[in-house]
């Protein structure tokens, strides 16, 4: 939007506070290569167009906004004389994309003073070498260790992953291991046991009814109902009494074994009306070793199994064997980033699923949206170890007008209205020393707002902190999700 060109007084613009130490030489030359245009209210330049031109407000009323998603957000308005946007990079000349980083509108009659970024590039690096080499250093510097912290950032992310991970994944190997080292002794000991038996002088129909006494008790085992602690040590106590009254040696050892797999008084009278007197004392060791064994397979299933599980939430976390954009599933996602931070919230933090699971999927970067769960996880965790241990973190996710929102609600000690401005910086942390490097919230804004268009928002008090994610529920782009493989 071009505006109304008029005259420029260097006496003027050098009362604003950008030139007042300027001299009379470089004020007359910033008047005649430059210029002062009016603007009526309305649009003065766009987001992301080339930038052309420097700008200092003499007199008016400014605001700058910047594009979230489908919506312009303002960050600024103002009326103070001297303000200035627009090519405010020109210096660095071609080394990076010379674009307006936000939109400027005036809401009355604004007046200008307008310097075209070239000869604005041309009097900082002619007047001001120093504080030119200066800004450059400051401006790459903070773009290379942005860069390296991040993948810091990531790198200890990926650590305490794997180190959650690990911990996850030995527990059920450990136990498989032991079950199954367990599993040999018992098997070897029921073929023993079953030798000493087919050695006796019993009769082949007892043979063939203790066999099938076998099978009702593994199909037993497997429907075992979960009792209570006071409903198992009345039943072991009955079973521990029934073995003693039939001469079953080591019976208290016994009674716990069928009681666990779901086993009564009245299995233990159809074990003794199917097998001869004679044979009962065996009949029940060998049952016995049946039991055991079931068991542990049993136990093998479920670790292994939990073992499965966890593969597979390492392999939703990560996204390795998909499309990066694509539909997901936010429940999936949030899932896995649970389960790979389990170790890191630990027991003493109770987690609440309060999911909407009527939403649908949404397009979207997975495994970024992984790395933001992961951050505001990590934060939640935080705050709430720093107020003692103990809390509840609720991860819920609903529907927000054409929206989908996710949000973290943790009960630490909530975010100070103070710095509430200022926590997705660039940098900025309250950790200590050592334990964050400021670019967690920062690489989650950017993750949201400028890859998937979407919000992200903070609402706190003492004891109630809430992180909202707002993600659109269509492409807002010409990128065409694909379906997981």
């Amino acid at each position: 939007m071009s505006g109304q060109v008029m005259p420029c007084s260097p006496q003027e613009i050098g009362s604003l506070f950008l030139f007042e130490k300027l001299t009379p030489e470089q004020l007359g030359r910033l008047c005649s290569e430059g210029r002062v245009e009016r603007f009526e209210a309305g649009p003065v330049y766009t987001e992301g167009e080339p930038a052309t031109c420097f700008f200092v407000m003499i007199e008016g009323t400014v605001v700058l906004s910047r594009r979230v998603g489908g919506d312009d957000v303002e960050v600024t308005r103002t009326s103070q004389p001297g303000v200035y946007s627009g090519a405010m990079q020109a210096y660095l000349g071609d080394r990076v994309r010379q674009l307006y980083n936000n939109s400027m509108r005036v809401t009355e009659p604004t007046r200008f003073f307008v310097l075209p970024a070239d000869t604005f590039a041309a009097v900082m690096q002619e007047w001001f070498p120093m504080a030119v080499h200066l800004l450059e250093g400051l401006f790459f510097g903070s773009k290379s260790t942005q860069r390296a912290i991040g993948q810091r950032e990531r790198l200890l992310a990926l650590g305490s992953l794997s180190a959650g991970l690990t911990h996850e994944l030995n527990n059920p190997a450990a136990a498989a291991v032991r079950a199954t080292a367990t599993l040999r002794e018992r098997v070897a000991k029921m073929r023993h046991k079953l030798g000493v038996i087919s050695a006796g002088p019993y009769p082949r129909e007892a043979l063939a009814n203790l066999i099938e006494v076998q099978e009702r008790t593994a199909e037993l085992v497997a429907k075992a109902p979960t009792l209570s602690p006071l409903e198992a040590a009345d039943r072991e106590d009955a079973l521990t009494d029934w073995l003693d009254d039939h001469g079953i040696p080591d019976g208290w050892r016994l009674a716990p074994t069928f009681v666990q797999a779901g086993l009564d008084i009245d299995w233990l009278d159809q074990v003794a009306a199917d097998v001869d007197p004679e044979i009962l004392p065996g009949a029940i060791g060998w049952l016995n070793y049946t039991v055991e064994t079931e068991l542990l397979m049993d136990e093998i299933e479920d670790s292994t199994t939990r073992i499965s599980h966890l593969v597979d939430a390492a392999k939703q976390y990560s996204q390795l064997d998909r499309a990066p954009y694509q539909n997901a599933d936010v429940h999936e996602l949030l899932d896995s980033t649970l389960l790979m931070l389990s170790g890191k919230i630990g027991s003493r933090i109770q987690v609440v699923k309060d999911y909407d699971r009527t939403l649908p999927k949404i397009p979207a970067y997975p495994a970024e949206l992984n790395q933001v769960w992961t951050n505001l996880i990590d934060n939640a965790v935080h705050a709430i170890n720093s107020t003692g241990g103990e809390g509840t973190l609720t991860v819920r996710t609903a529907l927000d007008h054409d929206q989908l929102l996710v949000e973290f609600r943790d009960t630490g000690p909530g975010v100070p209205q103070e710095i509430r401005g200022r926590i997705f910086d660039p940098f900025f942390t309250t950790k200590p020393v050592g334990e964050g490097t400021g670019l967690g919230l920062d690489i989650s804004w950017r993750i949201v707002v400028n890859k998937h268009h979407g919000t992200l928002q903070v609402e706190s008090e003492p004891g109630d902190t809430r992180f909202q994610v707002l993600l659109p529920l269509t492409a807002t782009d010409d990128d065409t999700p694909e379906e997981p493989a």
